[in-house]
């Protein structure tokens, strides 16, 4: 936790006897932290200094008001709270929960670089949103009227649908096209119930669907229409589809069977989660009860992976990391609260292949050395000889990054240019693509990030998309005028 003095009470209730099962122990922390949540909100919010220059909110990707919704917090005036915190983020109960504060805001509070523990920002952020949807002040941004324009959106996870918000509330006619059965892509495939509940996408997404915006589930661009056909409908195209394609490893025994993507994986288990039945999961491929489970990599992802593998009952969970603790890429506060569950972390450690005959039994590694840092101040791995081991497993999860899908051939328009790094480019000032009228936002054009700053690119994508439609219609009436 990033308030470790203030949050004691909450330490001391994982310290409880061992005799506890990981579960208990997970549910006890949860109805603390709940609690702490109600009855500590305002006193956490009265601890912010008002700082002249608010260190949080500049570290902030959508600029939250953060200050200011503190203090009316901590002045009871919830409602207002709220009013401020919606104001620049279309999502901020889902950003309270799932935001690396210890990177971004809480990281940066004042209070926190005087060593006397961050204001708890975003469990602050997640009491007064969730307190905004229980009293009902929460409602559908309609348009005063419609303008007659529709736009056309590719993909809905939070860049995506945090586009639609904005767009509806200015009256176009806003479709979000999405290849799966359910809105809200990584919110609700990819980021583990434990830490994101589905609830509280679902609701987001109804919200959206009251105000007018139109989904369209199971559709990919490619199959069920061109980009070019979605072109003619609308006019303007905002491309808001993610990174999915998982980075792989080339190495021996790489095609042996249980060595699985993390979003495989993770998909699996949130579906099962959501009331699906899924084939992999029932005969085990993709389920870690009772096995020895090793996950490869060092971000959010791969804390994800080890912390739901606890869930299903793994008899073991390992993390294998190639760099150390402090160049970890992942959340800390998720790392430590994996050790806290019972996962173990290897670090320093680089995977060289894997052992088994037709199944997975074992990964293969050598043991790393932190060289001299290179021109970005970054140490370079090197191996260390005659270092090499074998950790046993019985489930292998990649979670090595991802990277983007081939959108040219996939959405049939050569002409749409990417990056050599396969990502959408666009002019950074307007999110234009290389075709006029069609736009790009979050992780397809930046690369996997943050949620945080895929609302940050929708919300910019949407300003942008106005500005270009009402040109279009401007255009337009000077023609008719003529």
């Amino acid at each position: 936790m990033a308030n470790q003095k203030m949050l004691g009470f909450v330490h001391t209730a994982q310290a409880m006897p061992d005799k506890r099962s990981a579960g208990e122990r997970r549910q006890d922390f949860n109805e603390i932290y709940a609690r702490f949540s109600t009855e500590r909100a305002d006193e956490q919010a009265s601890r912010c200094s008002q700082c002249g220059v608010p260190f949080c909110q500049v570290h902030c990707p959508v600029s939250n008001n953060i200050p200011d919704w503190l203090k009316l917090t901590a002045e009871g005036r919830l409602e207002e709270a709220y009013e401020v915190s919606q104001a620049t983020n279309n999502f901020p109960e889902i950003c309270g929960r799932i935001c690396p504060q210890d990177r971004l805001c809480e990281g940066n509070c004042v209070i926190e670089q005087s060593t006397h523990g961050a204001v708890t920002i975003g469990s602050v952020e997640k009491y007064i949103n969730d307190t905004a949807w229980e009293q009902g002040w929460v409602k559908p941004r309609t348009p005063a009227r419609e303008n007659g324009q529709s736009v056309g959106i590719i993909g809905a996870g939070p860049a995506g649908l945090a586009a639609a918000e904005e767009l509806r509330a200015k009256g176009y006619a806003v479709h979000v096209y999405d290849r799966h059965d359910r809105m809200g892509g990584l919110l609700v495939y990819g980021i583990p119930g434990f830490k994101l509940e589905k609830d509280v996408v679902g609701r987001r997404v109804k919200l959206l669907a009251d105000a007018g915006v139109v989904f369209h589930p199971n559709f990919e661009v490619g199959r069920d229409a061109s980009l070019a056909d979605l072109r003619q409908k609308h006019v303007a195209i905002l491309i808001a589809t993610g990174v999915y394609k998982a980075r792989d490893i080339k190495a021996p025994g790489c095609g042996l069977k249980n060595i699985v993507p993390a979003l495989d994986y993770l998909t699996t288990s949130n579906k099962v989660g959501l009331g699906d039945s899924v084939a992999a999961y029932d005969d085990g491929s993709l389920n870690a009860k009772g096995k020895k489970v090793v996950v490869l990599g060092g971000g959010d992802t791969a804390m994800d992976c080890v912390r739901t593998a606890i869930r299903q009952g793994a008899t073991s969970v390992k993390c294998l990391y190639r760099r150390d603790r402090k160049n970890m890429p992942g959340s800390q506060r998720e790392v430590a609260h994996a050790e806290e569950e019972g996962v173990e972390f290897v670090w320093q450690v680089a995977p060289e292949g894997f052992t088994g005959d037709d199944v997975v039994t074992g990964v293969r590694a050598v043991r790393i050395h932190l060289g001299v840092a290179d021109a970005t101040g970054r140490q370079t791995p090197q191996v260390i000889e005659d270092s090499e081991f074998t950790e046993p497993a019985d489930l292998v999860i990649k979670a090595l990054g991802f990277e983007p899908e081939d959108l040219p051939g996939a959405f049939g328009s050569p002409d749409l240019t990417v990056t050599r790094w396969g990502t959408l480019l666009v002019d950074h000032r307007t999110k234009m693509s290389s075709l006029d009228g069609v736009f790009g936002a979050g992780d397809i054009v930046r690369g996997a990030s943050l949620v945080v700053w895929a609302i940050r690119d929708g919300r910019d994508a949407a300003d942008s998309m106005h500005a270009y439609a009402q040109s279009v219609k401007a255009e337009s009436l000077a023609l008719a005028a003529e």
